[in-house]
C-alpha cells in the first residue's frame, strides 16, 4: 500500500488554493448593475403638470477606464457629446428592454457612456472633471442609473 507523502493538511491547503483561484477567475462577484432610462420633454417643475416619467432604454453601455474631460474630444464646446474617448475601452454591455444591465468588472474606477447616433454621451462629472465616474468595490455590485436626458429640457 502506497502512502500519501503530502499529508492531509497539505492536501487541504492545495484544495483551498485551487478553489480560491477558481473563484477569483470565474466567480467574480463585483461589477456594475443598474438601469438606463431615456428622459425626454419638458422636465421643469409645474403645479399642474408632472414631468414625463423616464422610459427604459435598450442600448449599449460603454465602460472605459476612468476618463477625464481632458482625455476626450468634444463634439461641441461644453456639450456632453464626445466624438472620441482617448482611454481604454474595458467592456460593452447591452441593456435589455427594461433598461436593465449587469456586467462583471474587477475593482477599480471607470467612466460610463452611452451613444446617441455616432457620438458618446455622458453628462455627469466629479470634482476632478472625471466623466461619469463609477467605483467598483471588491465583492459587490455598484448600482447606477444612467439617464439619457439629451432630449430633455430643464
Amino acid at each position: 500500500m502506497m502512502r500519501n507523502k503530502l499529508g492531509l493538511p497539505a492536501l487541504a491547503f492545495l484544495m483551498l488554493t485551487v478553489l480560491s483561484s477558481y473563484t477569483c477567475i470565474f466567480g467574480r462577484k463585483e461589477g456594475i448593475k443598474g438601469l438606463i432610462n431615456l428622459v425626454k420633454g419638458n422636465q421643469m417643475p409645474s403645479p399642474d403638470r408632472p414631468p414625463a416619467a423616464p422610459q427604459p432604454l435598450q442600448t449599449t453601455l460603454y465602460i472605459y477606464e476612468l476618463t477625464n474631460i481632458s482625455q476626450v474630444t468634444r463634439a461641441e464646446a461644453h456639450a456632453p457629446f464626445y466624438t472620441a474617448i482617448n482611454t481604454r475601452l474595458i467592456k460593452q454591455v447591452n441593456s435589455n428592454k427594461k433598461g436593465e444591465f449587469k456586467v462583471k468588472l474587477p475593482p477599480g474606477q471607470y467612466s460610463i457612456f452611452i451613444k446617441k447616433d455616432d457620438r458618446f454621451y455622458a453628462n455627469l462629472f466629479d470634482e476632478k472633471n472625471n466623466i461619469a465616474p463609477v467605483t467598483v468595490s471588491k465583492g459587490k455590485y455598484t448600482e447606477v442609473e444612467v439617464r439619457a436626458d439629451y432630449d430633455a429640457v430643464y
